[in-house]
């Protein structure tokens, strides 16, 4: 039997990332005690308040079918959300609201790329990008992320790799796998390679609430200049511990979203109205849980930092923002997806390989930081341990 092109371009850039995520679940379904560091949930519970706006929601009959683009009180605390943010005014007009951040990427995609232009995107990159991008028939052009600048793109590693095909400028910030934030200077410089070369500007911001202290969270939407060439992305998935709600969001400008209302209605034809009433609260004011999360997520990646670097030849990459760090484990001469793999097996400890964000990780594995200090602590001696093992290292 014959089948579409797309199961071809998605075949190896699924689930197949997460095997470590799913290989150690199915342990601990089994019995055995795994220290899971794995994924990027959040380690406190949906604010009670959205809970019961929810259920309030619910009882007062919000079960019906909603529109295309999204329900109006929340179209509404959104833009009154981005136009405090940005300075200048934007309208419900240039929103949509979408199930996560992932469905909101892949409809901007769907509307901004197809076959044959070029996409390029950081690397390392989240694991599903890959995907996202490949799914419209369009290319990911890999842009270096260098560890000794932080992890951040530079509008020089860009240049170099910009061709006649090229038609999006794919961005991560606060940046998952490594906690980078892009900065002003550094998005100002992106932004004139993208008017010289008529770029769209699409930026992931999922974690614009997690950023540590001492950080600043900049954003491509916010300089005015590129207004006509941007879009964002976020939900409240990181920001409000609310990942299973499926409740996410982007803006850009007005032409662009009036395109992909099309795209969304194909797709869904709108989410929940109760969820979307949840949301409009969610955004309407500061996340009530974020700051407490990016200040333990902040302390854990300094644990271990302080426990690993340096330690049986690995070093810590230490983090701005988000819920992860990267570790170097190339002195073990192991790959990522090996040392992830034997960790697992031998110290009941799951991190995940580096190589499931990029060839640029190839030597490095993740670690979460939503699991309580003492877990990661122990899971920092067991790292360690492992490191020494598999370079004959004496304990």
């Amino acid at each position: 039997m014959k089948y579409a092109a797309i199961t071809d371009r998605l075949a190896h850039l699924g689930g197949a990332k997460w095997e470590v995520h799913a290989r150690a679940k199915a342990m601990q379904a089994a019995g055995q005690p795994i220290i899971q560091l794995t994924i990027g949930e959040p380690d406190v519970a949906t604010p009670p308040a959205l809970i019961a706006e929810a259920k309030r929601a619910m009882d007062a009959g919000r079960l019906g079918y909603s529109n295309g683009r999204g329900e109006p009180a929340l179209l509404a605390a959104l833009a009154a959300r981005y136009s405090k943010r940005t300075g200048r005014a934007i309208s419900p007009e240039q929103i949509a609201c979408l199930p996560g951040t992932q469905t909101a990427l892949y409809a901007v995609l769907l509307t901004l790329t197809g076959p044959g232009d070029e996409v390029l995107v950081g690397d390392p990159l989240y694991a599903t990008y890959e995907g996202l991008i490949a799914s419209t028939g369009a290319v990911a052009v890999p842009v270096p992320l260098r560890a000794e600048a932080g992890f951040r793109m530079q509008a020089a590693d860009v240049a170099a790799r910009i061709t006649p095909r090229s038609r999006m400028l794919f961005l991560n910030t606060p940046h998952n796998p490594t906690g980078a934030i892009l900065t002003a200077a550094d998005l100002a410089a992106l932004g004139d390679l993208a008017k010289a070369h008529d770029l769209w500007i699409l930026s992931d911001e999922v974690y614009e609430e997690l950023v540590f202290e001492g950080g600043t969270f900049a954003s491509p939407l916010d300089n005015a200049d590129l207004a006509d060439r941007v879009v964002v992305t976020a939900s409240i998935s990181k920001s409000h511990a609310a990942p299973g709600f499926r409740s996410g969001w982007c803006v850009g400008p007005q032409e662009f979203s009036a395109r992909l209302l099309p795209v969304a209605e194909t797709m869904l034809f709108g989410n929940q109205p109760f969820i979307a009433d949840m949301t409009a609260m969610a955004v309407s004011a500061p996340s009530e849980v974020a700051g407490g999360m990016a200040a333990r997520f902040a302390r854990r990646a300094a644990l271990i930092y302080d426990k690993l670097h340096g330690v049986n030849g690995l070093a810590v990459h230490k983090p701005d923002a988000g819920m992860f760090t990267v570790v170097n484990i190339n002195a073990t001469g192991l790959s990522g997806e090996c040392f992830a793999q034997s960790l697992l097996a031998e110290q009941g400890v799951a991190v995940m390989p580096g190589e499931s964000f990029g060839a640029a990780l190839s030597g490095w594995i993740r670690i979460s930081l939503t699991q309580d200090d003492a877990l990661v602590a122990e899971a920092c001696a067991r790292i360690a341990r492992h490191a020494a093992l598999k370079q004959g290292i004496a304990a």
